[in-house]
């Protein structure tokens, strides 16, 4: 109803303007306006020096974002089981930190996960540096800024193929997009 009373919508990329055009609203009155990151704050950095300042000693997954279900932080600390050469950063604060340090103990794994807590747009900046890989195992995402911020500092991404991510993820150099939501998706 709302969306049919309004002079016009924005929306943060192409996959939701169609969603609202599957309800019935005429897609001339939507409008797409992405959003961007700062370049001059994310960009590539040095990444030894990022990762010995991290105390990294191996190569790193990063998880960024929200400590909820929604952004599967949980799949890739499970995922950690198979992947026993990596490390994983999860950056972020939120409702699930506690279940999350559990399971990463109850896996075996907690010597290998590294909770960040919330950070600032600047201390990020380092740890999309010290990463090797970001992996975003959301189960859904409007237009995902960490996605930009990882690729604008030359870190590659890997996340699930929901919503706004396949604009994104353009090119195999920027990373891949995987089908499923799953842990074995997130280590093949």
């Amino acid at each position: 109803w709302a969306a049919q009373q309004a002079a016009a919508i924005i929306t943060v990329c192409q996959a939701l303007k169609d969603k609202i055009v599957d309800f019935g609203v005429a897609a001339d009155k939507i409008h797409v306006l992405r959003n961007g990151v700062d370049l001059q704050l994310f960009t590539p950095k040095d990444r030894s020096y990022a990762q010995t300042k991290l105390q990294i000693k191996r190569t790193a997954l990063l998880s960024v974002g929200h400590l909820i279900e929604l952004k599967g932080h949980h799949l890739v600390i499970e995922a950690m089981k198979e992947l026993k050469d990596y490390q994983l950063l999860i950056a972020g604060g939120g409702v699930e930190m506690q279940f999350l340090k559990k399971l990463a103990k109850d896996l075996g794994v907690a010597e290998r996960v590294i909770f960040l807590g919330a950070l600032s747009h600047q201390a990020l900046v380092d740890v999309y540096n010290a990463a090797d890989i970001l992996v975003l195992a959301s189960s859904r995402e409007g237009w995902p800024n960490v996605l930009l911020e990882a690729m604008a500092c030359g870190t590659p991404v890997i996340a699930t193929k929901v919503s706004g991510t396949p604009e994104i993820v353009t090119s195999p150099k920027a990373g891949m997009l995987i089908e499923e939501r799953s842990v074995q998706a997130i280590v093949t």
